[in-house]
């Protein structure tokens, strides 16, 4: 059985482009093995993640990222049974939003910064999708 799951996170204490590296890595290691695809946004100290892959999988590596003690404020945003992936081009890409046109979060939020605490799951799963849409998101693809 296939899921989704998107969830938001604060990083503990400052990053580095090196930590983000390592993450992604790590991401790009083990996930084929594990069937996991997805992306990963980020915007100064907030994430946003999906995961798309098997349900015990997905849950497995949930688990984890909000036992890591580089992420705080971990909160599920939306989880759901899927026939097919939508990120499946994806070990784990990766979006800077910092990078991104600011009215593209303008048109998901009240204000044109990423704050996935404040909106429905569902807009930033439509920010998502925008962002596969206007070819925003980089990274190894499988």
């Amino acid at each position: 059985m296939l899921v989704r799951l998107l969830y938001a996170s604060r990083a503990a204490q400052p990053y580095s482009a090196e930590v983000l590296d390592n993450i992604l890595a790590q991401s790009h290691k083990h996930n084929p093995e594990r069937g996991l695809t997805g992306i990963l946004c980020y915007s100064g100290d907030i994430f946003i993640q999906v995961l798309e892959g098997g349900r015990a999988e997905v849950s497995s590596l949930y688990n984890s990222i909000v036992r890591d003690p580089r992420h705080q404020d971990v909160e599920l945003l939306h989880f759901e049974e899927i026939r097919e992936r939508r990120f499946a081009n994806w070990t784990m890409g990766q979006v800077n939003l910092a990078k991104v046109n600011p009215s593209l979060l303008l048109r998901f939020s009240e204000k044109p910064l990423l704050d996935p605490f404040s909106v429905r799951g569902s807009a930033s799963m439509a920010l998502l999708e925008e962002l596969i849409a206007t070819a925003a998101i980089v990274g190894r693809c499988h």
